[in-house]
């Protein structure tokens, strides 16, 4: 977890269990346990580059947008997104008890996918969508696949993310907060205005977008995370138009299609979505 404002984290430990409370592993044990290890094994796929460079080899990066969750996905897929001025150049396929992602191109707001785009005519522009959920033992794999494949020189990182009001903490009562709304919590190393006020003390972020700024921190390179606090866990127009203050940033406002246009596109998706979420229920 992030919090960056002095807290020790202290992770849950087992030290301490009897030993009449453990039992003894048998090689059945042994093997059912190396294959879920392997079944959670992430796969990271990654298209050649221009000039025949090879997959393998690191992607130069100056910006590298990455959404994490449906209402933040859907937001770039509306507001950024355009299928002639983006490329997939690569994708994250991972299992785990929540979902299981595909690296399908043709995708739908309510789909688990973790999708690489790059922009045509600036390659050094990469952006993330990623609406599966990467759980805790999964999220280091995911760093170091990701950003294992992203050179660091001149790296800078913005990361959308959503969460329920509810784990906001104020002294306030949380029915009285104008739901939703954004705050920001950043890396020592970014220095840019930011779009919204600096998350609190003693809130936390969690999860994929916690792991993305903590690996920022760790490696010093500029990052922010803008995350959305909303009453409404469900795909929301609310929601996603309340990350619209980010289209005047740096690192989004050169990004950014016709407004009305993208207004549309974000009732398509929507309305896209609900169809798909009534076949499926």
């Amino acid at each position: 977890m992030a919090t960056f404002f002095g807290e020790v984290v202290v992770a849950p430990s087992r030290a301490g269990v009897d030993d009449e409370e453990e039992t003894e592993e048998t090689a059945e044990d042994r093997e059912i346990r190396r294959e879920l290890q392997e079944k959670r094994e992430i796969a990271a796929f990654w298209t050649p580059g221009a000039a025949g460079r090879p997959a393998e080899e690191p992607l130069p990066c100056s910006r590298f947008i990455v959404a994490v969750g449906h209402n933040a996905v859907a937001f770039l897929s509306s507001f950024i997104l355009d299928s002639l001025c983006w490329k997939v150049v690569g994708a994250v396929k991972l299992w785990n008890e929540w979902c299981q992602t595909t690296n399908a191109t043709s995708v739908l707001p309510t789909d688990s996918f973790c999708l690489f785009y790059q922009l045509i005519s600036d390659p050094t522009v990469l952006l993330c969508q990623c609406s599966c959920y990467v759980a805790e033992d999964q999220q280091f794999q995911w760093l170091e696949k990701v950003f294992g494949h992203i050179r660091k020189e001149g790296l800078q990182v913005t990361i959308l993310s959503t969460c329920p009001v509810a784990e906001y903490k104020t002294q306030e009562s949380t029915l009285t907060l104008p739901s939703p709304f954004l705050k920001a919590l950043k890396t020592k190393e970014f220095k840019e205005e930011l779009c919204c006020p600096l998350l609190e003390q003693p809130n936390i972020v969690r999860d994929l977008p916690a792991a993305v700024l903590s690996y920022c921190q760790v490696w010093q390179i500029p990052a922010v995370l803008y995350q959305c606090y909303t009453d409404i866990i469900k795909l929301d127009t609310v929601t996603i138009e309340a990350f619209k203050p980010l289209l005047s940033s740096k690192s989004l406002k050169n990004l950014v299609k016709d407004v009305s246009e993208s207004t549309k596109i974000l009732k398509k998706l929507l309305t896209t979505g609900e169809t798909h979420n009534n076949i499926y229920i």
